[in-house]
């Protein structure tokens, strides 16, 4: 496949995952959630296009530059997903509007950065973005199951960035 469906693919796959995050979900701290974003990670670093051959500085930079938007995205989407323990044990997870806005300005910075590497003459290979994607699953995974882990008593949601705690309205799961 050409990198341009590579990429759109990547968009789609990104785009799925985000919606599916916007529903309420079981979260299990036991399994292995650590397992896709690695396998992506190493189908990236597989590719030896991951850095431009003749700008290896340049394009390791830039890269540098993407995984740290990708760490920052990942961590801003776990701190404003809604955790809470129903009254059977089962961990929930839900995203939340301030969720959203922390995927829409990773993606408007990589769209940047994207644009910058173009300015550059930089070949900029879809690994790249199968890699930022894996760093980012991995930050917020991680971050939740960390999160799930800590809660105490049952439905005591723990606070997410952007919910509005004051409300009086409880969320049907």
């Amino acid at each position: 496949m050409s990198g341009l469906v590579n990429a759109l693919v990547i968009m789609a796959v990104a785009g799925v995952v985000i919606a599916r995050q916007f529903r309420a979900r079981a979260i299990d701290t036991d399994r292995r959630w650590w397992l896709i974003p690695v396998i992506l990670a190493v189908v990236a670093l597989r590719d030896p296009g991951v850095l431009d051959a003749h700008h290896r500085a340049e394009s390791a930079v830039l890269l540098a530059v993407e995984l740290l938007i990708g760490v920052a995205t990942g961590a801003g989407w776990a701190w404003t997903t809604r955790v809470w323990t129903a009254p059977d044990g089962v961990v929930w997870t839900k995203s939340t509007k301030a969720s959203l806005a922390a995927w829409g300005v990773g993606i408007a910075l990589r769209i940047g950065l994207y644009g910058l590497g173009l300015a550059l003459g930089l070949h900029q290979s879809s690994s790249a973005l199968t890699l930022t994607l894996g760093t980012t699953l991995l930050v917020r995974d991680g971050i939740l199951v960390w999160r799930a882990q800590s809660l105490g008593t049952a439905d005591r949601p723990a606070p997410a960035y952007g919910d509005d705690m004051r409300s009086a309205r409880k969320e049907r799961v």
